[in-house]
C-alpha cells in the first residue's frame, strides 16, 4: 500500500514573519537614509536624529520579533485544541505553504478536536486509453484530545479506494494512534503508532501539501509512505531553528518477504514489509534520528536515519538487519519553492536468505535500493482569491540492485530503474481545496505515461 500525517508546526507564527519582514523593512529604509545622507547636503542634525529614530525603531522589532519566536515555542506546546490537532498541521519545512493546513475543531476551549482530508485521483494512459481509471483514493478522518495543556492523544482512521471488503482493493487502517506529552515547551514524548520523521511527504502528505494528483515514487517505493511504527520517540526543537527526533519502534518483518514477479517487494522493499502495528513482531527494533534546520526564513535542510534488525528471530531470517538514511532540502525564494530529496536502504546479512530461501526466485531480497528527485514549483499567479501553481518534477529510483547469495546462473538482473518527469499545476480554491493535473512521462516505459486529474480537500 502506497499510502499517507504531522507533527506540531512549531516554527514562528505568521506574525513573527511579518515583523520580520517589518524588520527588514525598517533596515533597508534605514540604509537608504544613510546613502541619501552621503550624497545630499541637508541639515547635519535633523538627519541625525531621523538616523537615530530609525535605529531605534529597528531594535524595538528586533526584541519584539525575538520575544514572539519564544512565544510561538511555547503556544504551540500549550494550546490544547492546536496540539490535539497536530496531525494534520504541516511540519516546519512541510510539503509546501500552499498546504497550510487548517484543522477544524469542536466548540472554542473544546478538547476535542476533528480533522481530515480526501482525494479523488483520474488516470489516463496515454497509449492505451481503455485502461483509464477513477479513483476515491482516500477518506480519513481524525480526532484529536487534550487531556490537560500537556497531554494528548491524536488518531487518524483510513478508508482507501473507496470500498474495503475481501473481493475490493480498498483498506481500513489506523494511519495513526498515539499519546504525545511535553516534558517542557521544547520537548515532547510520544508513544502508540505514529509517523516515522522521513523526508516530507511521509509526515505532510494532505492533497493541498504535495504537487501531482499522486504521491511522488522516491517517497513511496523507498521512503515506505506513509510509514508509521508502534513505539516510542522524542522530538525537540531549539530557539536558533533546530528540530529533531529519535526513537525506538518496531522494525520491517522479511517473513513478509513474497519473491514473486512483480509482486508488492519487487516495487517498494520496505513498503511490502513494514508492519503498520498489526500485530507486529518485536523481537528486532529500529532506532532512528532525524535532525532538520529551519533557522533561515525560506530554507529547510534536514535528513533522517533508519537501522534495525528485519529477521525478527524467525527461523531462517537470522542476523538479517536494514538500514535508510535520507537528506532533503528546501528553498522558497519569493514565489519561487525548489525542493531535492535523496534517500538509499540497504539490506545486510541476507545471503543465507537468499541462498536457502529465494534462489531461483524471481524477486529475490536485494542489497540496496534508493532514489532521488528535484522539483520546482512557482507560487505567484493569484487572482480572485485563487492560486494557481504550476510545478515540474524529475525523480529516478532503482528498487534492487544487486543480490546476495544466489548462486552462479540463478542471480536476476537488476530491477530496471524508474526515470519519471511529472509536469503539471494546482489550482487552489483555497489554501485547503485543490483542483490538479499533471501529465507523466516515463522514460524507457511509454506505456505507463498517463494524464492525471485529482480533486483533494483537508480541514
Amino acid at each position: 500500500m502506497y499510502a499517507q500525517h504531522t507533527h506540531t508546526d512549531l516554527r514562528p507564527s505568521s506574525m513573527t514573519c511579518k515583523l520580520r519582514r517589518g524588520a527588514l523593512a525598517v533596515a533597508l529604509a534605514a540604509y537608504g537614509t544613510f546613502a541619501w545622507a552621503d550624497e545630499t547636503n541637508h541639515d547635519g542634525a535633523a538627519l541625525s536624529l531621523e538616523v537615530q529614530t530609525l535605529r531605534a525603531e529597528l531594535q524595538a522589532l528586533r526584541d519584539e520579533v525575538r520575544e514572539l519566536r519564544k512565544q510561538a515555542v511555547a503556544e504551540a506546546t500549550a494550546a490544547p485544541s492546536a496540539k490535539a490537532a497536530a496531525a494534520v498541521q504541516a511540519p516546519a519545512g512541510g510539503e509546501s505553504n500552499d498546504a497550510a493546513s487548517m484543522p477544524g475543531g469542536g466548540q472554542q476551549g473544546s478538547p476535542l478536536t476533528l480533522f481530515g482530508y480526501g482525494e479523488l485521483g483520474y488516470t489516463r494512459p496515454t497509449r492505451d486509453p481503455s485502461a483509464a481509471t477513477a479513483n476515491l483514493t482516500r477518506g480519513v478522518l481524525g480526532w484529536g484530545y487534550a487531556f490537560s495543556p500537556d497531554t494528548r492523544m491524536a488518531a487518524e482512521l483510513e478508508l482507501e479506494s473507496g470500498v474495503a471488503s475481501s473481493s475490493d482493493a480498498g483498506e481500513i487502517e489506523l494511519e495513526q494512534f498515539y499519546v504525545a506529552h511535553d516534558i517542557n515547551p521544547g520537548l515532547t514524548l510520544k508513544t502508540g503508532l505514529f509517523l516515522m520523521p522521513a523526508g516530507y511527504l511521509n509526515q505532510s502528505h494532505e492533497p493541498a501539501a504535495y504537487y501531482g494528483v499522486f504521491r511522488n515514487e522516491v517517497e513511496t517505493r523507498v521512503i515506505p509512505s506513509t510509514w508509521r511504527e508502534l513505539g516510542a520517540g522524542l522530538e525537540g526543537t531549539t530557539e536558533s531553528g533546530w528540530r529533531w527526533n529519535a526513537g525506538l519502534v518496531t522494525s520491517p518483518d522479511l517473513g513478509k518477504w513474497d519473491p514473486a514477479a512483480g509482486s508488492e517487494c519487487a516495487l517498494a522493499p520496505l513498503q511490502c514489509t513494514h508492519q503498520e502495528g498489526s500485530q507486529a513482531k518485536a523481537k528486532g527494533l529500529t532506532v532512528y534520528g532525524a535532525l532538520n534546520y529551519d533557522g533561515v526564513l525560506g530554507l529547510n535542510v534536514g535528513g533522517s536515519l533508519y537501522t534495525g534488525d528485519v529477521g525478527q528471530g524467525q527461523a531462517g531470517f537470522a542476523g538479517a538487519r536494514y538500514q535508510l538514511g535520507e537528506l532533503h532540502a528546501r528553498w522558497e525564494p519569493g514565489p519561487w519553492q525548489f525542493q531535492a530529496l535523496a534517500a538509499y536502504g540497504r539490506f545486510t546479512g541476507v545471503a543465507a536468505i537468499n541462498a536457502t530461501l529465494f534462489a531461483g526466485q524471481p524477486t529475490p531480497i536485494p542489497d540496496g535500493f534508493g532514489g532521488a528527485y528535484l522539483q520546482a514549483a512557482y507560487r505567484g499567479w493569484n487572482a480572485g482569491g485563487y492560486r494557481l501553481s504550476p510545478f515540474a518534477r524529475y525523480e529516478f529510483l532503482n528498487t534492487a540492485r544487486g543480490y546476495s547469495g544466489i548462486p552462479q546462473g540463478l542471480t536476476p538482473p537488476d530491477a530496471p530503474t524508474t526515470r519519471v518527469l511529472t509536469s503539471g499545476a494546482s489550482l487552489f480554491l483555497t489554501p485547503q481545496v485543490v483542483f490538479k493535473a499533471d501529465y507523466q512521462v516515463f522514460r524507457g516505459q511509454r506505456e505507463r505515461n498517463a494524464l492525471n486529474l485529482g480533486v483533494g480537500f483537508q480541514f
